[in-house]
């Protein structure tokens, strides 16, 4: 019998990246839109409470 093992090519090598993939700029995009989000709401949050103990 004949083993399949060299009938199977090995895959080729990886290319050499030159830039990142589009999920990778999406990724970043989401989470800098979630951290300015986050932040937004909680400077938001606080001025209002800063506001209520002056009254």
């Amino acid at each position: 019998m004949h083993s399949t093992a060299s009938i199977v090519s090995s895959p080729p090598p990886p290319a050499a990246r030159t830039a990142p993939e589009a999920s990778d700029v999406a990724l970043f995009v989401m989470a800098a839109a979630g951290v300015w989000f986050v932040r937004r709401a909680l400077r938001r949050r606080f001025a209002k409470a800063r506001m209520s103990a002056k009254d």
